[in-house]
């Protein structure tokens, strides 16, 4: 952007106790309804993929293209919302979601369920990410705290209630599962109208914006092809082989080629003066770490419920609950003891041992593992995920200017969501492995070839196999899921080294900082623009 570009900004006192509310009852409803959608299919992915007649390959790519498309998008949505209107950016990505939502609800096989579930992706990365923006831009870090404890019972409630919604759509046979997609629509468009009469920002105005779509598209490019090759080595091809070679090459080329655009250009999507500042490094360390373990571990229980115990879609959304019970008292009792103390790292510390330890206990289980001990451990998995994960992204808008909260934010939420996607593809290839190799022993066990069941790629659809094989997947998906849950335990102490690692530091009270502070500067930014 040249030295001459105007910022023009639209002044307007701080908002009210009640304003904030009456905004935040827009924002939190279709955060609640993004979020959902995504609770929502993790019971129900198992009946929809085996319907459509799916693979386990397949079954992750669902979950990973809705997470690949967010992650990628959601650094290009903070950027914007640092140069134009955050109102009409969340308006934007509210619409998005919406028509994502409607075209895969019509879907008729699994290559468009991805497809539809990637656009959904795209608005789904804009409301997670602006909300955070738009949020920020109301409050003061200080009293933030005490609003996040609201964030993270929206939280809980989207993850406790799309689980059940999802399990009795499913079982509903007057409904069927086209429906986990449809029932959103409405509730984004209440959401829409509720924005439009309550949510007032200060818009900056910018001449001559440009924006980084080079370096969006290197990250997005980068990141999807080590994904892609997550997904198929050592099934498609091996470890050590020239498509290995080319993809982890090409991937690694393009991130490099990112970071190279992304420290040049004008308004990069991910300014690197911000990446490279102790608090904010720390925070998407743990970001990743946190994401990594808390989506690639959490998307596969419903599908270990269902395959791997024998449960109903409606029955595992039920035996999920007390982890979104965790989410919901530790991120409300944190979030008010913030407040109150001004003080984060203790609780980001906690929360991510409390992680490691719920993780640790998870991998120890199998196809028959007592019910109240994976409960037990999926509560002290949802506590640490509450005293944790909001709690990041606030110890990083704490130490940036207004104008730049768009940035930051963004940039820790592209990073969690960048472990999140990474884990559920790892993850998910680590247990169509283990599947496999249990399958093909149990078969050989009793004497029939491998062949008479799906490897641990094949299909889903357990109704269509004999009833002594059906025990056979059971049983090897039962067991292969402690396995991931180990490895979550492990990337999850990377959380905990990093939120020691952070500076104690008090929250500020006011939304932005002392003009003397700034820590981002560009030609780009003026007196004015921090006004915000």
């Amino acid at each position: 952007m040249s030295a001459t570009t105007e910022d023009r900004v639209e002044q307007q006192g701080p908002m009210s106790h009640r304003e904030i509310m009456e905004a935040l009852s827009g924002l939190l409803l279709v955060l609640f309804v993004a979020m959902a959608s995504s609770t929502i299919v993790s019971t129900a992915l198992p009946k929809i993929i085996g319907d459509l007649e799916g693979t386990q390959t397949q079954y992750t790519w669902v979950v990973t293209a809705t997470l690949l498309t967010a992650t990628a998008s959601t650094p290009i949505w903070g950027k914007l919302a640092d140069l134009y209107s955050k109102k009409v950016l969340v308006q934007a990505s509210i619409v998005i979601f919406i028509l994502g939502s409607l075209i895969a609800g019509f879907t008729q096989n699994t290559e468009q369920l991805i497809a539809a579930r990637a656009f959904q992706g795209l608005g789904m990365g804009g409301v997670q990410a602006l909300v955070q923006v738009a949020i920020a831009a109301m409050i003061p870090p200080r009293e933030r705290g005490r609003y996040n404890g609201y964030l993270g019972g929206v939280m809980a409630l989207a993850t406790v209630g799309g689980p059940l919604l999802g399990g009795l759509i499913v079982d509903t046979d007057a409904l069927g599962w086209r429906w986990c997609f449809f029932i959103g629509a409405p509730f984004a468009v209440i959401a829409l109208i509720v924005l439009q009469k309550t949510l007032h920002l200060p818009v900056m105005r910018r001449e001559n914006v440009k924006i980084d779509y080079l370096g969006a598209s290197l990250i997005a490019a980068g990141v999807s092809v080590i994904l892609v090759w997550v997904s198929f080595v050592d099934d498609s091809f091996a470890w050590l082989s020239w498509q290995t070679g080319a993809m982890v090459g090409g991937g690694v080329l393009l991130l490099a080629l990112a970071v190279w655009v992304e420290s040049r250009v004008a308004e990069p999507v991910v300014p690197l003066p911000i990446v490279r500042e102790r608090t904010t490094t720390l925070a998407i360390i743990g970001s990743l770490a946190v994401g990594m373990a808390m989506f690639g571990g959490s998307v596969f229980l419903g599908q270990y419920f269902q395959i791997g115990r024998g449960y109903s879609p409606t029955e595992a959304g039920l035996l999920m609950i007390p982890m979104m019970g965790g989410v919901l008292v530790s991120s409300t009792l944190a979030g008010r003891a913030i407040t109150k103390s001004g003080r984060i790292k203790p609780y980001v510390v906690a929360g991510t041992i409390t992680l490691v330890a719920g993780f640790a206990a998870l991998s120890f289980l199998d196809h028959d593992t007592p019910l109240w001990y994976i409960g037990a451990a999926m509560a002290v998995v949802g506590i640490g995920v509450g005293m944790s994960m909001q709690n990041l992204v606030l110890a990083v808008q704490n130490t940036v200017s207004l104008k730049d909260i768009g940035a930051a934010s963004s940039t820790v939420a592209f990073f969690r969501s960048l472990g999140g996607t990474i884990g559920v593809s790892v993850l998910g290839a680590v247990l169509a492995r283990q599947v496999a190799d249990s399958m093909t022993e149990q078969l050989t066990a009793m004497g029939v070839p491998a062949s008479a069941a799906s490897s641990g790629g094949g299909s889903l659809n357990l109704s269509s196999l004999p009833e002594a094989i059906q025990h056979v997947v059971r049983v090897a998906y039962g067991d292969a899921t402690g396995h991931i849950f180990l490895i979550s335990a492990a990337v999850a102490v990377v959380g905990v080294i990093a939120a020691v690692a952070m500076k104690p530091t008090k929250l500020r009270s006011t939304v932005d900082l002392a003009p003397s502070r700034p820590l981002v500067s560009s030609s780009s930014s003026s007196p004015a623009a921090s006004a915000e």
